[in-house]
């Protein structure tokens, strides 16, 4: 299929971008991952004190990892057919899972391993090999975000420390307000940004290996000598290490590990990317007000109309794909957890989607990147701005009188500023019209909206712990 083929963006416009997500999320790896992980089990079974299957000499050991390790598109393909056809002697199965058993049983008939058949996908439900598979592609999602989130910190964080002393004027509810900095403002950014990557970097994924029922029924009938907890916590303790993922086994769970695990991870990176929304549009307002400016691109055109426009698309594209993967990451969260009694299916279809909200959520953060690398700070035009609000100072001038024990000064200060444009030669009157002393006097009109800027600095370089 041609790109512009593709009914969906994520496969066709944004492919460029979510090319890396396609080894995790799409249908061939998602058969891949359990190919995989019926490979490792049969392994692990075949190695477990108690399970009357024979030890796998070293070739068959090679034989049966090469499976997973060597397994093409082509073959997919064939599973695919067994699932939807049928294929040879084998008929359509209508099920995901059973044809890769099938198909295994198929390859591995040819490698001498007849006799030991049976023990393929023993004691299983699909969803111990469908819960694993899904967490090792979400693990793989994970790693895709993480550096370009990281390039986005990185990015705030110079900016943080560039700008850490470049007075600004803030705005709170759309008014001039107490004055801050550029540097202070993008360190706010940092710092909410850094606390979700480093829950990101160490989430860790519930998985369950337990049967039909949750369990070990089957299990536990055929061979009720096995620790089969204590095979599970084992196996997957393996897998996590073998293919680097956080895991941790949920003993306690119906035939679905429960979700929980997946909407607490939907929640987090609905947060990172509501941080990124919020961002944007605070920026996208920088740009409006003309304190950052925007680096023209060669060829790029702004308008189909008007030839001058630059405009902050990259921004825009941002905001709309991440409100996008939010809505996909909100809708997990509130119906992946609830499933009807031991099990229902809904929640088969819905996870399917996953590669989808990580694929908006990968063209949000590249969009931001690059929309910050066309992007110049104008500090100028921010300090002429803030001078011309000298109004801003008004909470300073309050202040110090209340200090000096100067009757009312709110009051005096409101009178003075609330709704009217102030001047600075406004200020200066009013200073000299109040019964204080020379000190106190000196220490108003020494006052300055490009320097009243507090402890903005300081904390604009601080990084985060």
């Amino acid at each position: 299929m041609h790109a512009l083929e593709a009914i969906g963006p994520i496969d066709g416009r944004y492919r460029r971008h979510t090319e890396p997500l396609a080894e995790h999320f799409s249908e061939q790896a998602l058969i891949k991952k359990r190919v995989l992980l019926e490979a490792e089990y049969f392994i692990a079974l075949a190695g477990c004190d108690g399970v009357p299957m024979r030890k796998l000499a070293p070739h068959e050991h090679a034989a049966i990892m090469s499976l997973p390790t060597n397994l093409s598109l082509a073959d997919c393909e064939i599973i695919k057919q067994i699932e939807t056809k049928g294929w040879n002697s084998i008929k359509k199965t209508d099920h995901d899972v059973k044809a890769v058993e099938l198909w295994m049983r198929h390859v591995l008939a040819q490698n001498s391993l007849n006799d030991l058949l049976e023990w393929l996908h023993f004691a299983l439900t699909s969803e111990d090999i469908n819960n694993l598979s899904y967490a090792m592609m979400l693990t793989g999602g994970i790693r895709t975000l993480l550096p370009k989130l990281e390039d986005v910190l990185g990015f705030l964080d110079s900016w943080a420390q560039l700008h850490a002393a470049d007075a600004m004027m803030a705005r709170t509810h759309g008014q001039p307000a107490t004055p801050t900095t550029f540097g202070k403002e993008m360190r706010i950014f940092a710092e909410r940004l850094h606390r979700q990557i480093e829950q990101l970097r160490t989430f860790r994924l519930l998985v369950k290996l337990n049967g039909a029922s949750g369990n070990y029924n089957a299990h536990f009938i055929a061979l009720p000598n096995v620790d089969w907890v204590d095979f599970s916590r084992k196996f997957i303790e393996h897998i996590g290490h073998e293919y680097s993922c956080r895991f941790d086994v949920n003993l306690h769970t119906t035939q679905i590990e429960p979700h929980d695990n997946y909407a607490e991870l939907s929640h987090l990176l609905a947060r990172i990317n509501t941080i990124l929304i919020d961002f944007c549009q605070d920026m996208w307002q920088y740009v409006s007000d003309k304190w950052i400016v925007l680096l023209p691109e060669e060829g790029a055109a702004g308008s189909s109309t008007m030839p001058n426009k630059i405009n902050p698309i990259q921004l825009e594209n941002a905001e709309g794909n991440a409100q996008v993967a939010n809505s996909m990451f909100e809708g997990y969260a509130r119906t992946l957890p609830i499933s009807r009694r031991q099990r229902h299916l809904s929640d088969s279809t819905i996870i399917r989607t996953f590669g989808v909200a990580f694929g908006h959520t990968l063209v949000a953060y590249r969009m931001v990147l690059t929309g910050l690398g066309r992007m110049r700070p104008d500090v100028l035009r921010m300090k002429q701005v803030l001078s011309r609000h000298p109004e801003v100072v008004a909470e300073a001038y309050q202040t110090i009188l209340r200090r000096h024990g100067y009757p009312d000064p709110y009051e005096a200060l409101k009178k003075l500023t609330r709704g009217v444009k102030v001047t600075l030669e406004d200020l200066q009157r009013f200073t000299y019209e109040l019964d204080v002393n020379d000190e106190v006097r000196a220490e108003l009109l020494a006052v300055d909206p490009l320097r009243y800027l507090g402890l903005s600095r300081l904390l604009a370089e601080t990084k985060p712990a």
